[in-house]
């Protein structure tokens, strides 16, 4: 096991083992169960350290989301960086970030446990999550603008019309795919992305 403690101060903690303990306590829990005291159990650290960088469980989890689905963004955009277009990445790269997310066992155990705590990100306000996603959109949409791939408009617009589309492939995908085989679903988005970019 990978010590705990491996940071450049001997005495900070890195926060990447704070927010790994948290997410540990996410899959085995839930979010409504997690507490800091658990997550700080399982850092192993002391309760102080953990309320010093983080004051409260949504802090925390914010923390702990915006790590977790930014890396998988960033993932996803590195593996479509080869693509002969900025359309092509742009498609490619969502279908991807959609597949990645909607399958991520974190997401699986936010949405299947406690879902109703997504729904400020769908109806009050958008996330840290949600903003990286728009400005992966928003650069390939203006990249697109650059070669002719993309059909011109204001690219903060397009982006946020995009945001809108896949996140929902993102929370329902469980329902939507009941009776359906999911990667038929991603088909017709990557369609009606193409279909809706294209010049």
């Amino acid at each position: 096991m990978t010590s705990k403690r491996h940071s450049n101060a001997p005495t900070r903690v890195a926060d990447d083992v704070l927010l790994d303990a948290a997410r540990d306590c996410v899959l085995a829990t839930g979010v409504r169960r997690t507490t800091l005291t658990d997550v700080a159990r399982r850092a192993e650290v002391s309760r102080m350290t953990l309320y010093r960088r983080f004051p409260d469980v949504r802090s925390l989890l914010a923390a702990l989301m915006t790590r977790e689905f930014g890396q998988a963004l960033a993932r996803t955009q590195d593996s479509v960086a080869d693509r002969p277009s900025a359309r092509d990445r742009l498609v490619s790269g969502a279908v991807a970030g959609v597949r990645a997310i909607a399958n991520d066992p974190l997401m699986r155990t936010v949405l299947d446990r406690d879902g109703e705590l997504v729904l400020p990100y769908v109806v009050s306000r958008l996330g840290s999550t949600q903003q990286i996603a728009e400005r992966f959109l928003r650069a390939q949409l203006e990249a697109g603008h650059a070669d002719g791939t993309v059909r011109r408009a204001d690219p903060l617009v397009q982006a946020r019309a995009l945001l809108l589309v896949v996140q929902s492939f993102v929370l329902s995908h469980i329902p939507a795919t009941a009776d359906l085989d999911p990667e038929d679903l991603l088909a017709e988005l990557a369609h009606l992305l193409e279909t809706a970019l294209r010049p």
